[in-house]
């Protein structure tokens, strides 16, 4: 197997109840570990060391807690970014949305597709671009 290229996304404390969101929006099997089942003793044993979300469509999303003594500032350097032909992305859209703010309404934009993105209530940016078939 080559190597692979997957989003990490940290969170400060709720990696279990975002994990599982995006478990309900996308779909797929859910794998979580917390720090205790690793056996790291110094940190909160219900805080999540390590998870992972492989949803049928073929997306894979980790995330985890980040530990109290590291730094952790949410930005908006980095955006999930979900696209293809697929009109179930529409659906992603909408569900991700909920609790969250829409930055750009999923429309047709100037290139042709429908695109949008929005801010979940996790703090996570996610772009979805619907690919619009040529005529």
């Amino acid at each position: 197997m080559g190597s692979l290229l997957n989003p990490c996304l940290a969170f400060k404390g709720n990696a279990r109840q975002a994990m599982e969101f995006y478990r309900d929006v996308l779909g797929g099997e859910l794998e979580m570990g917390t720090y205790a089942e690793f056996g790291s003793a110094d940190a909160p044993a219900d805080k999540i060391m390590h998870s992972t979300l492989r949803t049928p469509d073929g997306f894979t999303l980790m995330g985890w807690d980040v530990r109290e003594e590291m730094p952790h500032t949410p930005g908006n350097n980095v955006a999930v970014f979900l696209g293809g032909e697929d009109a179930e992305l529409r659906g992603y859209f909408e569900r991700l949305s909920a609790g969250g703010t829409v930055t750009l309404p999923l429309e047709k934009q100037s290139w042709g597709d429908e695109a949008g993105s929005l801010v979940d209530r996790f703090g996570i940016t996610w772009m979805v671009n619907i690919t619009q078939q040529q005529s």
